[in-house]
């Protein structure tokens, strides 16, 4: 330990242990060197022990820190000095120093970020990564540019770089049997099957497993299945004109039903909306039903049409939830827009 306070003006002599550091003004030149340890330092007259003893920065391995103002260093890695002495820095700029040797701030040199353990990143999740400068990525052998945004997906280990900041920590959504994730696009992108996506533009992911979101996406919501039986049947309506599951066109506002027939299980799209589930209508043999608007053969509603169903139709599934008794002895009509 040194003898005695760092800074009090009558001290002379200052032993400098191992791995300790002073900071020396020179009141003629006004020039700030630096001495290292061991030694022993003898102050002149016209010298000023601005700071110290202070020991070194050790860094462990895995771990890192930043200096802000760094010094400019040569070929042989070496500080650069001015004419007058001074020590060169790069001012408003940073440095991240990984696991090495014990070593001293320079006049000048600020501890930004103290010694701090590496991110270590788990399998299924992920960093996003914004870029803050401009920059070769020589990982990814690509440019970045500040505003890009990437991942670094797990597991691995993240070594930080000045010209990128951390945004955020990504978590994968597992997506279980009769389920799906709807995603949204931030910004123009492509997906993890290479389709193009624009921003906005939102769409499912049904396969089962873990899915991590790529940098420009965020997950809306999970999807869960509607299980169909044998009496029950999906009433659907299209928001917007899309192709469905079945590459058939659906335009805006239309409406359809799905049954057992079609599907056990049904996840909507993006542009699906359910409208109600609809119970199958029973008829016994001494009953009937008329259903307005039916489905022909070309899977349209015929408007202004009636269609009755008897005993040779002793079920059906219709649209409309509601239905109305024609007269006394059981006789029904069912008013609907879907075919039975």
């Amino acid at each position: 330990a040194a003898s005695g306070g760092g800074s009090d003006e009558a001290q002379s002599l200052y032993r400098i242990p191992p791995y300790y550091y002073i900071h020396v003004l020179d009141q003629n030149t006004n020039v700030t060197r630096i001495e290292l340890g061991p030694k022993t330092f003898i102050r002149q007259d016209n010298e000023k022990v601005l700071i110290g003893p202070e020991k070194m920065v050790t860094v462990p391995p895995r771990h890192y820190c930043v200096i802000e103002n760094p010094v400019v260093r040569d070929d042989d890695s070496k500080p650069v000095f001015d004419e007058a002495g001074q020590v060169k820095l790069r001012f408003a700029d940073q440095e991240i120093r990984l696991a090495q040797d014990p070593f001293p701030l320079y006049p000048g040199e600020l501890l930004k970020q103290p010694v701090t353990k590496l991110k270590i990143v788990l399998a299924n999740t992920a960093l996003r990564l914004k870029a803050i400068l401009d920059y070769d990525d020589e990982d990814a052998e690509t440019r970045r540019v500040a505003g890009d945004e990437w991942l670094f997906e797990g597991p691995g280990t993240y070594i930080p770089k000045k010209e990128v900041e951390v945004e955020e920590t990504i978590r994968a959504a597992v997506i279980m049997p009769n389920q799906a994730i709807k995603l949204r696009a931030r910004k123009e992108t492509q997906d993890r099957q290479g389709s193009d996506r624009v921003t906005g533009e939102e769409w499912l992911v049904k396969q089962v497993g873990a899915y991590l979101p790529g940098a420009y996406e965020e997950v809306v919501e999970i999807v869960k299945a509607y299980v169909l039986t044998e009496k029950t049947a999906l009433h659907m309506a299209a928001t917007r004109t899309f192709k469905d599951i079945k590459d058939v066109v659906r335009k805006n506002g239309e409406e359809w039903l799905i049954t057992f027939e079609d599907t056990e299980t049904h996840i909507p799209d993006v542009y699906e909306k359910v409208v109600g589930v609809v119970n199958i209508t029973t008829l016994t043999n001494r009953q009937y039903g008329v259903v307005l608007d039916p489905v022909g053969g070309d899977g349209k509603p015929q408007f202004g049409q009636k269609s009755s169903s008897g005993v040779r139709s002793p079920s059906f599934c219709c649209r409309a939830k509601n239905w109305r008794k024609a007269s006394k002895i059981s006789t029904f009509s069912v008013k609907t827009r879907a075919s039975f």
